[in-house]
C-alpha cells in the first residue's frame, strides 16, 4: 500500500465573486453550528453569584445549581463546572478528582497536587458539591478574572488533551435554525486516529424533527473496535417560527415502510366498504386445538382434492422432545401427485410473537415446487418440523395442490416414534382444548375490492362484525366451528384510487407482529410489520406503503400468535394547506 505524502500548496486560482460570497456564507453557517467551544482551544466560562445563567465562550448556558457565596468565598458546583469546561471528573472511593485537585466531600477537605488545602474550600449544599473558584483555577492551571464588584468571575482554561488513541465523534446538521416539523439532516463523520473501525454510535437528544419551539442539544459519542470511547460531541439546534409539518404529516412524508408513527384520531376515521369480487378460493385446514398437546396423537385430519391451505400452530407440552408432522395418504385407486405451492414455517421457538411473523415472511418469499408422488394407499410427510424441546412451538402455513383425493393428518409424535401409517393408526385422536379452534373452513381466500374516495379512511379486518368470521366444521367431532380472527385466511385486496395515498396498519386488538405483500404497478414488496418490535396500540399505526399507481394489490393473512382485529388506514399524501411544502430527500 503506498505511503500517503503531503502535496505542495496548489497555485491560487482567482474565483468568481459569486463563489467567494457563497464560500463566506458556508463558513458563517459552519461557525454557527460549530462544535462545543471546548473543542476549539481555550474554554472561557463567565459566572455570577446566585445566577444559574452563565456564558461559555460567548454562548448562553445554564447551571442547575447556581454559584454561591459561602462564608465570603465564591464557590462553583464541581460536577457541572467540570462538564462545562470539558474536563474529566473522576470518582473513586468517595473522592472526586479534577486535574491536580482531589476533593473529599464527606470530610469537606481538598488536596492540590497532594498538598492539603485550607478549610472552607469545599462545601456540600443540597447534595451538590461546591469548590472555591480560586482553587478550581489553580487545579486546572486556568486564568481567573474577577469584576470590580467581586460577584462575576471568568475562568479561562485549556481543554484536556484526552486519550490520543480514542476515536473522535463528529457530526453536522444542514442548518442550525429549523421550523417546527422541519426535517433535520444529520451527517456524522467520526474518525479514529489509527484508522480503527467505528463500531457503535450513541446519540442523545437526536430527533429527525422537533415539533415544539425551543433549544435542543444533540450529542454523539462513538466507540471504536478496541472498545475505546470518544468524548461526547454536541451541537445545539434552535426550533422557531411557523410549523411546516405536524407529526402526522411528517410521518406520511418521511417514514419508512414498517415504521410506527402517532395518530390519535385513527380510530375515528370513516370505515370503508369492501365489495366481494369473483376469484379462486380453496379450503383451509386449521389445526390449533389442542394447542399444547400433552401426549402423542392425531391433532386434526381431513380429506381434500385440488388446492388447500394448511395452518398448524402448536406448542410441545409432552415433557420430552417431539415433532409435528403433516402426513398425506393417497386414498385414490391411482397415483396422486401432491405439490407444495407455498410454505412458511417458524420452528422451534419459545417466543410466541415470532411464530406468525416469521412464518408469513417465509410464506410470501416461498417459491414452492416440492412434489411427492404417492402410490395408492401410500403415506408420506408433506411437512416435518424440526425437533421441538418441551415448551417450544411451531407454526407452519402451507399451500398444496393434490391431483386426487388425499387424507391429510396433523400429528404430534414424541421423538423416537416414526411418522408411519401404522403409528398413526395406533395413536389416539386428541380432543380439542375448548379454547382454540380446529377444523376445515371453505372459501379461505377473500377477494375484495376497495374504492378510495374521501380520505383518511380505514378498512377493518378480523373483527367478526364488519368482517365476519369464517364458518367451518371439525371433521373429527362433526361440530361447527367459527374461525375467530380469520387466522390463515388470505385477503386478496384490490384497492382502486390509491394514487397519491399512503397505507398504514393499525392494530386494534393488542400485540401484532406479521407481514403482508403489496403489488404497486410493476413493484412487488413484502413488508415486515412492524420493522422492529411489536405493533401494540391503535394510535401508533405502522406505515406500509406510499402508492405510485392507481391500483394496489395487497395480500394479507392474519398472523398466528397476534391479536385481531386490525385496520388498514389510507391517508392522502399530497400536502395539506399550510403544511408539507418542501420535501428533503437527501439522507446520508
Amino acid at each position: 500500500m503506498p505511503v500517503p505524502r503531503l502535496l505542495p500548496n496548489p497555485p491560487r486560482v482567482p474565483r468568481p465573486r459569486g463563489l467567494l460570497a457563497s464560500g463566506r456564507l458556508l463558513l458563517a453557517a459552519l461557525a454557527l453550528g460549530a462544535a462545543p467551544a471546548a473543542a476549539l482551544g481555550a474554554v472561557q466560562l463567565t459566572v455570577s453569584t446566585d445566577q444559574t445563567a452563565a456564558s461559555l465562550n460567548g454562548q448562553p448556558v445554564r447551571y442547575l445549581a447556581p454559584p454561591r457565596l459561602v462564608n465570603g468565598r465564591l464557590m462553583l458546583p464541581l460536577r457541572e463546572t467540570a462538564a462545562l469546561l470539558g474536563q474529566t471528573l473522576t470518582e473513586t472511593g468517595g473522592q472526586m478528582g479534577l486535574g491536580r485537585l482531589t476533593v473529599d466531600p464527606a470530610a469537606g477537605s481538598a488536596t492540590l497536587g497532594g498538598v492539603s488545602q485550607p478549610g472552607g474550600n469545599v462545601a456540600t449544599v443540597d447534595t451538590t458539591v461546591y469548590v472555591g473558584v480560586r482553587l478550581l483555577a489553580d487545579a486546572l492551571g486556568a486564568n481567573l478574572n474577577v469584576d470590580d464588584g467581586g460577584r462575576t468571575v471568568t475562568l479561562t482554561a485549556l481543554r484536556e488533551g484526552g486519550n490520543p488513541l480514542a476515536p473522535q465523534a463528529r457530526f453536522s446538521t444542514d442548518k442550525t435554525v429549523y421550523a417546527p416539523g422541519e426535517r433535520i439532516i444529520f451527517t456524522d463523520y467520526p474518525f479514529d486516529p489509527d484508522g480503527a473501525d467505528i463500531t457503535s454510535r450513541k446519540w442523545t437528544g437526536r430527533q429527525d424533527a422537533y415539533f415544539q419551539p425551543g433549544t435542543y442539544t444533540v450529542t454523539l459519542q462513538v466507540t471504536n473496535s478496541r472498545g475505546l470511547q470518544s468524548q461526547p460531541y454536541s451541537r445545539t439546534i434552535q426550533v422557531q417560527g411557523a410549523a411546516v409539518d405536524t407529526p402526522l404529516s411528517y410521518a406520511l412524508k418521511y417514514a419508512e415502510p414498517g415504521d410506527r408513527f402517532a395518530d390519535p384520531l385513527v380510530s375515528g376515521y370513516p370505515a370503508l366498504t369492501a365489495l366481494p369480487v369473483p376469484g379462486p378460493s380453496y379450503p383451509l385446514l386449521f389445526s390449533d386445538s389442542p394447542e399444547a398437546p400433552t401426549q402423542s396423537g392425531v391433532l386434526y385430519q381431513d380429506t381434500v382434492s385440488g388446492r388447500a391451505r394448511l395452518l398448524a400452530y402448536h406448542l410441545n407440552a409432552l415433557g420430552r422432545p417431539a415433532r409435528l408432522y403433516i402426513l398425506a395418504r393417497n386414498v385414490e385407486g391411482r397415483a396422486v401427485e401432491v405439490r407444495t405451492e407455498r410454505l412458511g414455517e417458524t420452528a422451534p421457538t419459545r417466543i410466541e410473537g415470532l411464530l406468525g411473523q416469521v412464518t408469513l415472511l417465509d410464506y410470501f418469499a416461498s417459491a414452492g415446487g416440492h412434489v411427492l408422488n404417492l402410490a395408492p394407499g401410500q403415506s408420506a410427510a408433506v411437512y416435518a418440523s424440526p425437533t421441538l424441546n418441551p415448551g417450544s412451538g411451531v407454526n407452519v402455513m402451507q399451500d398444496l395442490t393434490a391431483s386426487g383425493r388425499v387424507e391429510l393428518t396433523f400429528v404430534m409424535l414424541e421423538e423416537g416414534l416414526p411418522a408411519t401409517a401404522q403409528v398413526v393408526q395406533q395413536i389416539p385422536y386428541l380432543q380439542p382444548d375448548e379454547r382454540h379452534q380446529r377444523g376445515t373452513f371453505p372459501n379461505a381466500v377473500r377477494s375484495l375490492r376497495v374504492n378510495l374516495a374521501s380520505l383518511p379512511a380505514r378498512l377493518v379486518i378480523g373483527d367478526g362484525r364488519v368482517d365476519p368470521a369464517l364458518d367451518g366444521v371439525d371433521r373429527l367431532t362433526g361440530r361447527p366451528q367459527r374461525l375467530l380472527g380469520n387466522y390463515g385466511v388470505l385477503y386478496d385486496l384490490q384497492v382502486y384510487g390509491a394514487g397519491g395515498t399512503a397505507v398504514a396498519f393499525s392494530p386494534r386488538g393488542g400485540l401484532y407482529r406479521g407481514a403482508m405483500n403489496i403489488e404497486d404497478g410493476p413493484v412487488s414488496q413484502t413488508i415486515k410489520l412492524p420493522r422492529s418490535g411489536n405493533a401494540l396500540t391503535p394510535d401508533q399505526p405502522v406505515l406500509l406503503w406510499r402508492a405510485q399507481s392507481d391500483r394496489l394489490d395487497i395480500d394479507f393473512v392474519p398472523a398466528s400468535g397476534s391479536s385481531l382485529p386490525i385496520s388498514l388506514v389510507f391517508y392522502p399524501t399530497r400536502p395539506q394547506a399550510g403544511f408539507g411544502g418542501v420535501r428533503k430527500t437527501y439522507q446520508p
